[in-house]
């Protein structure tokens, strides 16, 4: 009898007794029938799952591969979805000693009609690109929302202000109205970071909408309101890191989840050492490697699991969405190798897609590393089909405010464009006067409304996909050095109480319905003319100046001259004889009157001439 008692609490201490487990986190919670990416990997999250195995009784469904990690609490279950499979929910049980110690609902999904072959954004769009926080706060209730560490604050630059997807969606037919057929909105998924959050770079739920921005279903009502008023959706993609605050970072999946050790190393931001046949190993390991800021934990993508997770993530979104694009953000910090596998799991899913990435940088080979069709010294094999234009970008800047000079004024612009060699595609770069971590054109200018217009004249008529950054058309200038809270500056009118209305018009000043009329002129008109998308260009030098260029498809002839003086100038028209000659009739774009072209072309001061020859 005594042996028998000490034999079972033996037993008992021995074998670890059978308990429910909870599951805390189950990425991606659903997935779609007929996706080329059929096999998909859920990570599983839970106290002490990985003891546990995983089953499913659904028709069409198998789990076809179960792997581990060092950390107990994780499960990483690959499930494949055959073609013949049917939607609708079932439970994924996962089981412990013969019994079911937990389970937890997932979902195939019917794709929409035609989401295979999606029109991505190209060189026939316009982008207006929005800080969704400074937009427009249309449902004051969740400007602060239960569980979220930072609380709204309008009156702090760097605090939340209360914007939302429903102030987007409030305005779209405004967006429309411009001229815009694209939107690039900065992230709304979950920041539940302590401060700085509104700006979204630091995510804590790469699944989630931020409950201040509204709901996932939010986001896709958005994008299908926008695509019926034939404006697109480009979501706003982070591979390079996360927030300190997400849920990884207190039960990281494995030891090399995190780069350094998952201890903040701060990055030494040398790009160049990508390409660098000469850069020494250390400072190539501290640029893909280190952090951008201790509250932006920096991700190994060479993690198999985590390399597949951010793969998923991309195509969940895309097609739960409806996205037309994606912008990449921090593009050449992420893993190399990766970078083409992801870029190349996007466009094998959508062959229509497009992405564009941002890689700062004023060099135009570092830029056309990453683009689709270029041919690069080390081998890399690069899909984005788009690239941020940051070359023009800087150019284009330093042209406005430069003095004149063999190498100043136009120069540095005119130069700069000559570079389009070293692209696979430049017609698909996308060109932008501004951003959001840009001061504002206007402020650049000094304030300087000519200079600004010449700007956004550029913009809008050279090759490439122009990008326009909100607020500008009613003149928002911010400072005059970066300070990121006070350039995303609030929209006028997207409160309520505010004494001037962008939307609407009322409380502006004249200056102010001057440059939005400017604005929606210029991308109308852009719009309905089809040689600004496809047509070649070709440039003649400044000279005292002006900077003038042709848009040509052997139907159509746009001429644009661009004159930076304080004074009108008179322009000699014999360089052009190939495009116009004296006699020629034309339509002044933003005059809105015929011309008849002689020798000679009066060119207003500070302003762009744009001419459509019959």
């Amino acid at each position: 009898m005594r042996l028998a008692t000490m034999l079972c609490l033996f037993l008992l201490t021995a074998v670890p007794p059978l308990h429910a487990t909870v599951i805390d986190h189950l990425e991606p919670a659903n997935w779609w029938i007929g996706m080329k990416r059929n096999r998909v990997e859920l990570m599983v999250h839970g106290e002490g799952i990985a003891a546990a195995t995983p089953k499913l009784q659904r028709a069409g469904v198998a789990i076809v591969d179960v792997q581990k990690t060092e950390n107990p609490n994780y499960l990483f279950v690959t499930v494949e979805v055959a073609a013949d499979a049917k939607p609708g929910a079932f439970d994924i049980e996962f089981v412990e000693g013969g019994k079911v110690v937990a389970k937890h609902p997932w979902r195939l999904d019917a794709r929409a009609p035609g989401s295979a072959q999606r029109r991505g954004f190209d060189k026939r769009d316009a982008i207006y690109l929005i800080t969704p926080d400074r937009f427009a706060n249309a449902d004051p209730r969740n400007d602060s929302a239960a569980g979220m560490k930072e609380a709204a604050n309008r009156s702090d630059p760097n605090g939340r202000h209360g914007g939302d997807i429903a102030g987007i969606r409030k305005h779209l037919d405004y967006i429309a109205g411009l001229g815009f057929t694209q939107m690039w909105i900065t992230p709304v998924l979950e920041n539940n970071q302590p401060g700085f959050s509104y700006h979204g770079y630091a995510i804590t739920d790469l699944y989630g909408t931020d409950p201040r921005f509204g709901s996932n279903d939010d986001y896709r009502a958005l994008s299908k309101e926008a695509r019926a008023r034939g404006v697109g959706l480009i979501m706003d993609v982070v591979l390079n890191h996360i927030g300190s605050e997400h849920w990884w970072m207190k039960d990281l999946p494995s030891a090399d989840w995190i780069n350094n050790g998952g201890k903040f190393t701060p990055d030494n931001h040398r790009r160049t050492t990508i390409q660098d046949p000469h850069a020494a190993p250390g400072d190539r390991k501290g640029f893909l490697e280190g952090w951008f800021a201790e509250a932006m934990p920096d991700l190994n993508q060479r993690n198999p699991h985590l390399a597949t997770y951010l793969i998923q993530n991309s195509l969940w979104w895309i097609e739960y969405a409806g996205l037309s694009g994606i912008r990449e953000d921090t593009f050449g910090y992420s893993d190399t190798d990766f970078l083409s596998v992801w870029a190349k799991a996007v466009m094998d899913e959508y062959a229509g897609f497009a992405m564009v990435g941002e890689e700062w940088s004023a060099n135009p080979a570092i830029v056309a590393h990453w683009q689709h069709g270029k041919a690069n010294p080390d081998g890399h094999v690069p899909y984005m089909t788009s690239m941020m234009d940051f070359p023009v970008h800087i150019a284009l800047r330093d042209a406005l405010v430069r003095p004149e000079g063999w190498d100043g004024g136009w120069t540095p612009l005119y130069e700069a464009l000559a570079n389009d060699f070293l692209y696979p595609d430049p017609d698909d770069l996308v060109v932008f006067a501004e951003n959001h971590d840009t001061t504002r054109a206007l402020a650049q200018v000094n304030g300087d409304v000519g200079l600004w217009k010449l700007a956004m004249a550029y913009v809008a008529t050279v090759r490439g996909i122009p990008q326009f950054y909100y607020g500008s058309e009613v003149l928002i200038e911010g400072p005059h050095e970066r300070k990121d809270g006070e350039l995303r500056a609030d929209m006028p009118g997207g409160w309520v109480g505010d004494q001037a209305n962008a939307f609407t018009g009322a409380g502006l000043s004249a200056a102010q319905r001057d440059a939005q009329d400017y604005v929606r002129k210029l991308f109308q008109w852009r719009k309905r003319t089809p040689v600004l998308h496809t047509g070649k260009l070709q440039h003649f030098a400044p000279v005292d100046g002006v900077y003038v260029y042709f848009r040509y498809d052997g139907k159509k002839t746009v001429m644009v001259a661009l004159n930076r003086n304080p004074q009108a100038s008179t322009l000699a028209m014999d360089r052009f004889s190939d495009f116009a000659k004296p006699g020629d009739r034309a339509n002044d774009v933003l005059a809105g009157k015929a011309v008849t072209l002689g020798t000679s072309l009066a060119l207003p001061a500070k302003s762009a001439t744009i001419l459509e020859l019959d």
